[in-house]
């Protein structure tokens, strides 16, 4: 979530052969993140490092939250999988995108619901030029057409520029990760 705002769901428009076996939409207003993890990902200020080693952008619990959220949201539709993009391998740091924490959560929330939940993590190991390659494995040229158009990773909110990579400010920690990643994937 960037600092202005999702975007909505776009994968019913853009491959519309995908809706039925994705489900329905169901988008939350977590806008109350910046009530309780004011960050400049969540509100107007400049990116920098802060003394515990993480980048301001940090939003304390969020991916737990977000998870937590959806795994409500799949019990009440007999689900019992949920799928995370996060990544270990190049990021910032960020506590709640580890490997660990998230198997501890996959526990927590199987304990919480008394249904066993799985949190999938495919890009856990891998860097930014294998997530584009992974991409073009499963869907080819549909695919990284609908990434770049269609996802958003940039902490500014930026979606008035567009680079070979996606919308972004280019500027930012995300923007530099995607853009060495893509480079580096056209490049192999």
């Amino acid at each position: 979530m960037g600092r202005k705002g999702s975007q909505t769901p776009c994968r019913t428009r853009a491959a519309p052969h995908w809706a039925a076996r994705l489900g329905e939409d169901h988008v939350l207003d977590l806008s109350l993140l910046a009530q309780i993890g004011d960050s400049a990902l969540t509100s107007e200020r400049a990116i920098e490092m802060q003394a515990n080693g993480l980048p301001n952008t940090f939003v304390p619990g969020r991916n737990l939250l977000f998870l937590t959220f959806a795994a409500a949201l799949a019990y009440r539709r007999g689900l019992n999988v949920l799928v995370g993009g996060m990544c270990e391998t190049d990021y910032s740091g960020y506590p709640d995108c580890r490997d660990n924490t998230l198997k501890s959560l996959q526990v927590a929330i199987s304990l919480g619901l008394d249904k066993s939940m799985t949190i999938e993590t495919p890009l856990m190991w891998l860097d930014k030029a294998a997530t584009w390659a992974m991409t073009e494995a499963l869907g080819g040229e549909p695919l990284i057409e609908l990434v770049i158009e269609h996802t958003h990773s940039c902490y500014l909110g930026d979606r008035e520029h567009r680079h070979a990579w996606g919308w972004g400010c280019g500027l930012c920690p995300s923007c530099d990760l995607r853009r060495k990643g893509y480079d580096s994937w056209l490049a192999s």
